[in-house]
């Protein structure tokens, strides 16, 4: 296996970190060259040095400054903004992409990269929900190859590996139940930040947690899964296994179920996304099934958890409809954060904006861009309304 040269987008959020930490374990394999962040400047000017990046990005064009000086004397090239982002991916000294950038925000650089022909390793499921089809379009006609990192797709993607061409009867995404499982509805509506960021498995950004809480995050994983996979959305199945030791399963035609299975730890998708075909060694905890005892499976309460739904409704009208719902849900996750609207407001604001967004058939990709403005402006509007508050979010 050559050395692959890798940019991390998002290097300084949970996936990016585990990221470094399976580089650190094969310096001789991996090569870091493009590191960025947002805001968290110190934690990226830290990285840079330790991996010895060829260069970095500051999303937030404000910190440059500082990030530039901190890194001068280490000889480290240092950019601003997304368009520098997207300009850096397309570069031939980098071979994979790993896109761990949250929410929609990744989708502009995963396309530039996808457009340069980049091996992604996509963390980022919120690029195949608002605009699947066209990027995956995108990925043929470009002849960039998209590796799934998320547990569940990374998974999937093991299980089809030794059944090439065979009829797949139905994916079977597993999820934890997040930390409200076990409560009834009633206690679940006046649920706080700080309960619903309790997740009993994964150590995960806070917008991702929340989505594991309503499980709209696994909504966005039925979607993913149907552009990474090519399977209809009849054909994907959620099944609640809080253990989370079998990531996903695919069911075949004959009645054979294929499962990967793993403790909750991120690294192994990701460290097999840079490393695909082949298989590393990792410093990791291995399963003793002896030890495991029993794993328990369970449909997931859709009243309890309507977010579920939504999803399979945003896949059933096609169209931008799965834009606008990731949109709105990023919208109210984060008003829901800062303790402006309860937790069943977060789907009753999806839901309503589905509802009275700008649905369009065949958006194309600027059509996706604006409709995802138009949508936090209406979602915007709502969350006000359910605040109290005049102030736009």
């Amino acid at each position: 296996m050559e050395k692959r040269r890798i940019a991390i987008l998002g290097s300084t959020g949970s996936i990016g970190r585990q990221a470094l930490d399976v580089i650190s374990q094969h310096k001789d394999l991996f090569e870091v060259e493009l590191l960025t962040a947002n805001n968290s400047s110190e934690l990226l000017v830290s990285q840079a040095i330790e991996f010895n990046a060829n260069a970095v990005v500051i999303c937030n064009e404000a910190k440059y400054d500082e990030v530039a000086e901190a890194l001068q004397p280490h000889y480290i090239k240092v950019f601003a903004g997304m368009k520098s982002v997207c300009d850096l991916v397309t570069g031939d000294n980098i071979d994979i992409v790993l896109t761990s950038m949250v929410g929609f925000s990744g989708l502009e650089s995963t396309i530039a990269a996808v457009k340069a022909g980049k091996t992604i390793a996509l963390a980022n499921k919120e690029t195949l929900v608002a605009a699947g089809q066209l990027v995956m379009d995108l990925a043929a006609e470009h002849h960039a190859r998209i590796l799934p990192v998320d547990s569940e797709h990374s998974a999937i993607f093991q299980c089809l590996m030794g059944s090439a061409g065979a009829e797949i009867e139905k994916i079977h995404l597993t999820a934890s139940g997040g930390p409200f499982r076990t409560w009834n509805r009633e206690d679940i509506s006046v649920a706080t930040p700080a309960q619903a960021l309790k997740h009993p498995n994964w150590s995960m950004g806070s917008k991702i947690t929340i989505d594991s809480a309503t499980m709209m995050n696994k909504g966005l994983e039925i979607i993913e899964a149907r552009w990474l996979f090519g399977t209809p959305g009849e054909k994907i199945n959620v099944v609640v296994h809080p253990e989370s030791i079998i990531h996903s399963m695919v069911e075949y035609a004959d009645g054979s179920v294929i499962a990967q299975m793993g403790h909750p730890d991120m690294r192994e998708a990701i460290q097999f996304a840079f490393s695909y075909p082949y298989r590393l060694p990792l410093n990791n905890r291995k399963l003793n099934f002896a030890e495991l005892g029993s794993m328990t499976f369970a449909a997931p309460d859709l009243e309890k958890f309507p977010a579920l739904g939504l999803a399979y409704k945003s896949l059933e009208k096609g169209g931008n409809m799965a834009c606008i719902m990731n949109a709105a849900n990023e919208a109210a996750v984060a008003a829901f954060l800062k303790g402006r609207i309860g937790f069943y407001d977060i789907t009753d604001v999806v839901e309503r904006c589905m509802a009275e967004g700008p649905f369009m058939a065949a958006p194309d990709l600027d059509d996706i861009f604006r409709t995802n403005k138009e949508t936090l402006e209406i979602a915007g509007e709502m969350i006000d309304t359910l605040s109290g508050k005049t102030n736009c979010l």
